[in-house]
């Protein structure tokens, strides 16, 4: 049997040698320098995408809405119930949450769909989803018997859209503007918004109010928050949907409205604040 011998000359020797240290270090400098580049930009594109997906939510939530009135006699459900108030224990029926959002592991509506979402009137015309209830970016909890748990609620409707039971709860710079509580009567539906997406620190009661100070006639020294705070994590912007079943994003131009934390129910002066302005204009409108 005739045998081969394999032959390894010099330069096959040399072609086979690996990476010197001083070649590797390059490299990963390299992969360091790209991944530092591709980074920032992997976070706006998911800020993005997750921005799109809440503008989603809210259009379904709207149709949803938009149902439930065309089946009702023009009639649109409650952004809140009104507790204490006569008659709130016929009229609480229609409102589409009775949640008051906390971080507390004994109230069962913080992270359990069943102890309210499920049983309000507008379930039925939307899906059945409980994705749509909660921006994609909200990342709150709450710890419940050692496990964490997520909120189940971060949207709210527009106070003057439905309002406490039909009513503004009392508020005196609210008596003089529309509580809607006809899909019919709101004028112009594509102006007026119904649902947005809350920070997580601030979503209390279903409802967002919006006060009023300083719109009619225009005052703008008179702008204040009263303690309700939409969200800015879609890039210092929120998750609006309307009345006429569309929905955007609206950017924040003011920092005010985009404290590092707030308190809820603690009334906040923001003179001159033009984010204010722009809600005031899409919340209601005069008698």
């Amino acid at each position: 049997m005739k045998q081969y011998k394999c032959r390894v000359n010099a330069s096959t020797s040399s072609s086979l040698r690996g990476f010197t240290l001083i070649e590797l270090l390059v490299v990963i400098a390299i992969i360091a320098i790209l991944a530092a580049m591709l980074l920032p930009a992997l976070s706006k594109a998911k800020l993005k995408s997750q921005a799109v997906q809440c503008m989603n939510h809210g259009k379904q939530l709207t149709l949803g809405w938009r149902m439930y009135a065309e089946d009702n006699r023009d009639f649109i459900v409650y952004a809140s119930d009104a507790p204490g108030y006569p008659g709130d224990d016929i009229l609480r029926e229609y409102a589409w949450t009775w949640s008051k959002m906390d971080n507390d592991p004994g109230n069962r509506a913080n992270w359990d769909i069943n102890a309210d979402i499920t049983q309000r009137p507008l379930w039925p015309y939307v899906g059945k989803a409980a994705a749509l209830y909660r921006c994609p970016s909200d990342r709150s909890f709450v710890t419940v018997n050692g496990e964490q748990k997520p909120r189940v609620r971060t949207i709210s409707m527009n106070l003057y859209v439905g309002g406490f039971d039909g009513t503004d709860g009392g508020w005196s710079w609210a008596h003089p503007y529309w509580v809607y509580t006809k899909l019919s009567q709101i004028n112009p539906p594509s102006k007026i918004f119904v649902f947005l997406d809350m920070r997580p620190d601030s979503v209390n009661w279903g409802n967002f109010m919006t006060d009023m100070e300083g719109y009619n006639p225009p005052d703008p020294t008179k702008y204040t928050f009263d303690g309700d705070y939409p969200g800015y994590f879609h890039h210092r912007a929120c998750g609006f949907s309307f009345a006429d079943g569309h929905s955007e994003v609206h950017r924040w131009r003011d920092q005010r409205t985009m404290p590092d934390t707030v308190v809820p129910y603690v009334f906040t002066a923001s003179p001159r604040n033009q984010d204010i302005a722009w809600l005031q204009d899409h919340a209601t409108r005069p008698k």
